[in-house]
């Protein structure tokens, strides 16, 4: 009778750390992030040094760059003023 509540409480005891640690992930914590909107490139690229790309197969109009840039639609929306060559990369460098 004692290993079946121990088992039980056990039990109860795992779920409730599974659950803590899904609402605790990292990948929750940024879903919920705001993003940045930057005022400036010189801003931008101390945390995004090539810039932010809005997909992965853009390719840059100005020609060779020194950086990769970070990809994310989302980022790039925010921060779309400072695309001057509208080639959907903010702030290449």
């Amino acid at each position: 009778m004692g290993g079946i509540i121990l088992k039980k409480w056990l039990s109860a005891i795992i779920t409730l750390c599974l659950l803590a640690s899904l609402s605790f992930s990292p990948a929750a914590a940024a879903k919920t992030a705001k993003i940045k909107t930057y005022k400036n490139c010189t801003e931008l690229n101390k945390d995004y040094k090539g810039g932010v790309a809005r997909t992965a197969g853009i390719k840059n109009k100005g020609g060779k760059t020194k950086y990769k840039p970070y990809i994310s639609a989302k980022l790039y929306d925010a921060n779309k003023s400072k695309d001057r060559d509208k080639d959907k990369i903010a702030c290449e460098r």
